[in-house]
């Protein structure tokens, strides 16, 4: 029913697209979207070799092709085809609002539009239509994007239960990966993917040519995770480079939006936009970093970038469980990184992973599932659970009347009423832990944990590393460095490298390969030398390749 429930809002919006008159043939119809990037297609508005619903009309005609055996999308825009429209319309007035204007982006499903529903994946908030937008919707807006499409995820950013599989909801069922896009063969299977998508950030669409680029969302991994695994790059910016307003939380201490692309350039003009020019007054975390000149962090394109730089190998804990062919890539990615003169400095260890007892970041965990449920999560980190009961009912009260639910605690029995419909197949744990915790009563408990967190991949962590060694950027495999980066809320840019074997297919499934990315990450603020770092590496190997659909 929940799958039902999804494809009902595709379909629907799919019938009233197509019922819109088409256009005769134009030489706009000569550029094609598939691989296009925001440059490219920015230079074919510019030149009249395209307009903007000639693209969006391509998007839909791609959506509603491939859409059948990916589901990447919940819900589509019904009036994408007018909005765009009405910018060709600016554009031939001399009005050109911004570097997106009448470009299709998409937005992960936790972020609040007003025009179309804002789910989170859940069943509970399948018709919510939030009464404000976020901010960086706004953004998007004045920029002149057409946002065509709200993304599927793990269901809440993944922290309802703890084995949901990435990009599956009881909303709308799962997400497939592009690069491979089959159910898992086996008997036994819940129907989930035969290559994970990576989650809960999902860059199935634009991996696949539905858009040009998309707004995901990071708690600890959910942009690094799933651009990596659909051959993207992805910015998970420091914490506060981007309002948090309008999106659905887990907690405000590593909550960020972030950008998911084909290219750095890409994503680096996204992030500009996303973040725009001055703080949000609705976010006081916006004041941490300032904007570069203009919002332009297009400036940092540089493809010498890696003359001089000292790139740090963090091998300690992060190379433990590597196989043999993510090893090799990460010394190809060596070999270029030194090609492009950069230094490698290997290894250059986080300390806290290398010191004794309870200063080492592997002796303290985030808590997760019912076996760290409150009483027996003494030696574990309550930042997300206690921050999930904090702000996500805070989210709630800020809907008004518009909130299906009021409360983390009526959530969870609409949950257990609506079994039936699919709410609980993998259970909701992990809402169960967030919802026992007292914000008033834990929060010194919280402040510990969270001071702990902090200094063990911040100060001792990342920050010492840095300092020690003289570093511009430390280079994780994957998305493997996300959770130590997302505590202290530092930036990472991932870029495409590899791929390597599906080591959870089963044998004889002729299962294609993985794509794997190498990951940038700095210190607080310094997107603009990881932007730079990782442009440089990408025009130096130019790994990614699109996904074979056709």
């Amino acid at each position: 029913m929940s799958r039902l429930v999804a494809c009902g809002l595709i379909v629907t919006s799919l019938a009233v697209v197509a019922a819109q008159p088409a256009r005769q043939p134009t030489p706009a119809a000569a550029f094609s979207i598939v691989e296009a990037s925001i440059g490219d297609m920015r230079m074919a508005l510019e030149q009249g070799r395209a307009t903007s619903r000639a693209l969006v009309r391509q998007s839909l005609d791609r959506i509603a092709r491939y859409e059948g055996r990916l589901n990447a999308a919940i819900t589509l825009n019904p009036l994408a085809l007018d909005e765009a429209a009405a910018l060709d319309r600016e554009r031939r007035s001399g009005t050109v609002r911004g570097p997106l204007h009448g470009i299709p982006i998409a937005l992960k499903d936790n972020i609040q539009t007003t025009n179309m529903a804002t789910t989170g994946g859940a069943l509970a908030f399948a018709r919510l239509m939030p009464p404000y937008e976020a901010t960086l919707t706004t953004r998007l807006r004045a920029a002149g994007a057409v946002i065509i499409a709200k993304t599927v995820l793990t269901e809440l950013a993944n922290w309802v239960a703890s084995d949901m599989p990435t990009n599956y909801s009881s909303l709308a069922g799962f997400g497939f990966n592009p690069y491979d896009p089959r159910p898992d063969p086996r008997p036994a299977s819940d129907g989930r993917p035969l290559l994970p998508t990576g989650g809960s950030s999902s860059g199935i669409g634009t991996a696949a040519s539905f858009w040009a680029a998309n707004v995901g969302t990071e708690t600890s991994g959910s942009i690094l995770n799933p651009a990596s695994r659909t051959m993207l790059v992805g910015i998970k910016p420091t914490v506060g480079r981007v309002s948090r307003y309008g999106v659905i939380p887990i907690t405000a201490d590593q909550d960020t939006p972030g950008p998911m692309a084909r290219s750095v350039a890409d994503a680096a003009t996204l992030l500009g936009v996303l973040e725009g020019q001055v703080p949000d007054p609705h976010d006081a975390a916006t004041r941490a970093c300032a904007p570069p000149p203009r919002g332009d962090y297009t400036v940092f394109l540089r493809a010498d970038a890696l003359k001089g730089a000292r790139i740090g190998i963090p091998r300690a804990f992060f190379y433990r469980g590597l196989t043999g062919t993510e090893r090799q890539a990460m010394i190809d990615a060596m070999a270029a990184l030194k090609a492009a003169g950069a230094t490698v400095v290997d290894p250059a260890d986080l300390p806290s992973l290398l010191a004794p007892g309870p200063d080492n970041i592997e002796s303290w965990p985030v808590c997760s599932g019912l076996g760290d449920a409150k009483g027996r999560d003494e030696d574990c980190s309550v930042v997300l659970k206690y921050g999930m009961k904090r702000d996500f009912n805070a989210w709630l009260a800020s809907l008004g009347a518009a909130a299906p639910v009021k409360s983390l605690t009526e959530l969870r029995a609409w949950n257990r009423a609506h079994e039936s419909e699919g709410t609980l197949k993998y259970g909701q744990a992990q809402l169960d832990i967030s919802d026992e915790m007292d914000v008033v009563a834990d929060r010194a408990r919280y402040e510990r944990d969270r001071e702990r967190d902090v200094r063990l991949t911040g100060s001792n962590g990342i920050d010492a590393a840095m300092t020690e060694h003289r570093l511009d950027a430390l280079l994780f495999p994957g998305p493997i460095g996300a959770a130590v980066a997302a505590k202290p809320g530092y930036p990472t840019v991932i870029v495409p490298f590899a791929t390597v074997p599906n080591l959870l297919a089963p044998p004889g499934s002729g299962a294609r390969p993985t794509p794997f990315g190498v990951s940038f990450t700095g210190g607080a603020c310094s997107e603009p030398r990881l932007i730079a770092l990782a442009y440089a590496f990408e025009q130096a190997t130019k790994r990614r390749k699109p996904p074979p659909l056709d």
